[in-house]
């Protein structure tokens, strides 16, 4: 098991708040402070918390798997347009369907670097609407349903780009995770205080719900930007860009065909 693997970055985030637990934990059995005792209101208040948590989770979880489509789908509308470029730049010739074709390449990229925080959401909306300009110069090209279509695809880029930013920069509840977070540190610093016998059933015990509930609440946090791949620090769970990523490839591979 390698502990430096992805999977483990958060595991490993909640090793010092355990660490801290434990060492109180340790403490409060030395020196006789476990005042409290197990009860039927203690339980439910665990049970709260759990329902608590799956309440934030199925929240996160909904934006998390409708954004997992979303660079796929900007990809394929991009390349889509890309396409019917070369279609026109291969049967009717022209510099603007060559130029419609380095816009693409050139509006992917930029798309990569929104993703990292490199460019700002408004400039690459203004390269959405930038598409309005090249499909202008296809009109003595092509047909009106032709020009049609590509508006289409215009227009999906543009939905996929703010649904992404609204992912992003939107948190599902605040107020939900506050009581989440409260519930939970009372919770911990109860277990800290509360007796039971024997003594390592105790601490058990103690680590162990302590671990669950920080480690989905650092979870919670960061399934609710899947998006947060300018923050490698702190980010884990990320939707793949592989889709973009490769889309630019191909687009690089096949400008260099254009240009034969």
């Amino acid at each position: 098991m390698n502990f430096l693997e992805p999977k483990w970055k958060l595991a490993a985030r909640v090793l010092p708040v355990i660490l801290f637990v434990a060492a109180a934990k340790l403490l409060a059995h030395h020196y006789g402070w476990e005042f409290l005792s197990m009860n039927g209101i203690f339980a439910a208040f665990i049970s709260a918390n759990i329902f608590l948590i799956g309440f934030n989770i199925s929240g996160v979880l909904s934006d998390f798997k409708a954004g997992e489509k979303l660079p796929g789908e900007l990809a394929a509308h991009i390349e889509a347009i890309a396409d019917e470029c070369v279609y026109l730049a291969k049967n009717k010739g022209g510099k603007a369907a060559r130029e419609g074709f380095l816009y693409c390449l050139d509006f992917t990229n930029t798309v990569l670097e929104w993703f990292y925080k490199k460019v700002r959401t408004k400039m690459v909306l203004e390269k959405v609407a930038g598409f309005t300009d090249v499909f202008h110069e296809f009109q003595t090209m092509s047909k009106t349903s032709y020009i049609s279509r590509l508006k289409h695809e215009q227009s999906e880029i543009r939905k996929a780009i703010m649904r992404i930013h609204t992912i992003r920069e939107v948190r599902f509840s605040e107020a939900a995770y506050a009581v989440a977070e409260i519930i939970t540190f009372a919770i911990v610093a109860a277990m800290i205080f509360l007796q039971i016998d024997p003594f390592i059933e105790s601490m058990f015990c103690t680590i162990f719900v302590a671990f669950v509930f920080v480690y989905m609440l650092l979870l919670i946090r960061d399934l609710d930007d899947p998006f947060a791949y300018y923050d490698q620090e702190h980010s884990i769970e990320e939707i793949s860009l592989h889709s973009l990523e490769d889309l630019r490839t191909r687009l690089a591979m096949r400008r260099k065909h254009l240009d034969e």
